[in-house]
């Protein structure tokens, strides 16, 4: 990797403490890998981009222009899992009509009360940005806390799929990223982000996200070098859902 980039942001106390603890080791791919793509929907991209200080006003967890850079890298990787017959599992937000299941985030937002969406309300917020809508092999886990496993079937659905391993991409970095990729470091998977797949609407707590990340949890790569990894995988190694099913109806609201 070049030069990372949450190095601005370390003091060279910070950069000697890892260097002489041993932090940051390559713990390397898995061989049956599945693609985590999390919570990349319109509450937290906006419907275009835009500045994130004017996207706020109508998405109030939105992350700007940052969220519509890192989309064309996650098509890209998308794309590819498909193409290798490798799961691609997507999550997203779920909420009552009444708000009354947001819970413990309506502690810490002045406007953890606001139903999300737009005013006439014909956009849910909890649904995948189009660009890279699941298709009907994918899997969508739906969820209301930051971690994809927390209170869903992810762990149950990564053993059914024989999954030794997870490439992590979307958002936010700091927030459910981050939980993710702890909660899969805790169930013993290796885990990868790519890292312009990941993004936040703080540019400092994703600088230091990925730091942390990478000096514990995770090994932080280029994305083309996921795709590299992809490209070199056999094809064949999962038997993914036949797809027949129609996908069920979105949610309203976004977890944050």
């Amino acid at each position: 990797m070049s030069e990372p980039i949450w190095n601005k942001f370390l003091t060279e106390r910070d950069k000697a403490v890892f260097a002489a603890g041993g932090f940051g080791a390559r713990a390397g791919f898995g061989k049956r890998p599945a693609l985590l793509v999390i919570d990349v929907n319109w509450a937290f991209c906006g419907e275009l981009p835009e500045p994130i200080l004017q996207s706020v006003k109508r998405w109030r967890t939105s992350c700007g222009e940052e969220a519509w850079v890192a989309l064309d890298y996650i098509k890209s990787l998308i794309d590819a899992a498909r193409g290798k017959g490798l799961p691609v599992v997507y999550t997203t937000g779920e909420r009552r009509p009444d708000n009354w299941d947001a819970g413990s985030w309506r502690w810490k937002s002045t406007r953890g009360d606001e139903p999300g969406g737009s005013p006439d309300d014909h956009v849910d917020g909890n649904e995948i940005v189009a660009m890279i809508a699941p298709g009907p092999q994918d899997i969508v886990i739906r969820k209301q806390k930051p971690s994809g496993f927390f209170g869903t079937s992810l762990a149950a659905y990564l053993t059914l799929l024989g999954c030794d391993s997870v490439v992590v991409v979307g958002t936010t970095t700091s927030g459910c990223v981050r939980a993710t990729v702890v909660d899969a470091f805790s169930l013993n998977y290796r885990v990868a982000l790519a890292e312009e797949g990941c993004f936040d609407r703080s540019e400092a707590s994703h600088a230091i996200s990925l730091c942390d990340m990478h000096a514990k949890y995770a090994d932080v790569v280029p994305t083309a070098e996921v795709l590299s990894y992809f490209d070199r995988l056999p094809g064949g190694l999962f038997d993914l859902p036949a797809g027949n099913r129609a996908a069920a109806p979105p949610i309203k609201e976004a977890a944050e």
